[in-house]
């Protein structure tokens, strides 16, 4: 099942054809936000979903090209998201620790809103096309083993990042040139922890302009979705509708500029696109950017018998993972 919201963030279940409208079913759960709303649907699930499962077979779709759908995850509490998290092709022994960053939430867009570039000048807007992991229920030392019980479902997103700024413009400390407004797109919808077997064996895929640029399987995780959970919900409780990027596999990486089209695909999950505005008409070679995946893998194979520092853990936790 996919869950999301169209026009003004009525809540729905997406299909193939259309949406169909949950909002009789789950009246008494709206709140005074959408992402409110969200959250009570999350919470009470375990309830609606017979109804639910039943207005999805026998329910009226609203042909697609008469709504617009919304941010699945309008405004979440949290936006947790994995930095290097992809061998993408370098095996590193001993295995490095997870690093993971902030996200602005305010930074979501939903399906066919516009990235705008801002009149900041960094060295290149690149995109990151990422597997995003809803959560389900208040998480906190969860083991590894049951981590994905706390899943509520999973979305697409789109990392969009500026890197590093040019000469003589005021620097970004650590990772705030991903949070810009409209700097995270999510979507279509939710598609429901049940329909995913295994969220470590999907095909992710970013087009602009047609061009295909990522093209990669969440296989190459070197910290699994669950060892995620399982590591952050030992610093942290995850609660109901926070975001879990997991981090992008960087070959294949590329520029956004004024007038490109990027979409994104997850297998299983769904399609989104957004368009891309700016103001300044910037522009960068078109196609892949092939320095960046170059130096990623560079920079993975330097590590290779390299101690790790710090105490974090190594290897995923088989049990609840003490906070440092």
């Amino acid at each position: 099942m996919q869950i999301g919201f169209y026009d003004d963030f009525r809540p729905c279940i997406l299909k193939e054809n259309g949406v169909i409208d949950i909002s009789p079913e789950v009246e008494g759960l709206q709140a005074g936000s959408p992402q409110l709303t969200l959250e009570n649907i999350i919470i009470n699930f375990p309830f609606l979903r017979s109804r639910l499962e039943r207005l999805e077979r026998e329910g009226t779709p609203i042909p697609l090209h008469q709504v617009r759908l919304r941010p699945p995850v309008p405004r979440p509490g949290k936006v947790l998201c994995g930095r290097g998290n992809f061998m993408e092709g370098v095996r590193v022994e001993p295995v490095r620790p997870l690093q993971t960053f902030f996200k602005s939430p305010d930074a979501v867009i939903g399906p066919g809103d516009t990235i705008v570039l801002p009149p900041f000048r960094p060295v290149i807007f690149h995109h990151e096309a990422e597997l995003a992991v809803v959560i389900g229920r208040a998480a906190h030392n969860v083991p590894e083993a049951q981590a994905l019980d706390y899943v509520f479902g999973y979305t697409t997103a789109v990392d969009v990042s500026a890197r590093a700024p040019v000469e003589g413009e005021p620097p970004l400390a650590g990772e705030y040139g991903k949070s810009f407004d409209t700097f995270l797109p999510l979507g279509p919808a939710i598609t429901t922890a049940d329909a995913i077997r295994n969220p470590n064996q999907l095909q992710v895929r970013y087009w602009v302009n047609g061009q295909l640029r990522q093209d990669y399987n969440t296989s190459d995780m070197e910290h699994s979705v669950a060892y995620l959970i399982a590591a952050l919900s030992a610093v942290m409780t995850l609660k109901p509708g926070d975001l879990i990027l997991c981090g992008t596999n960087h070959q294949g990486l590329g520029p956004l500029q004024d007038g490109d089209v990027g979409e994104i695909e997850i297998v299983g999950i769904g399609r989104s696109s957004n368009p891309v505005v700016d103001s300044l008409k910037r522009t960068w070679p078109q196609g892949v950017d092939p320095t960046m995946g170059a130096r990623i893998r560079e920079r993975r194979a330097s590590l290779n018998g390299t101690p790790s520092t710090g105490t974090w853990p190594l290897t995923p936790p088989s049990d609840p993972v003490p906070a440092p």
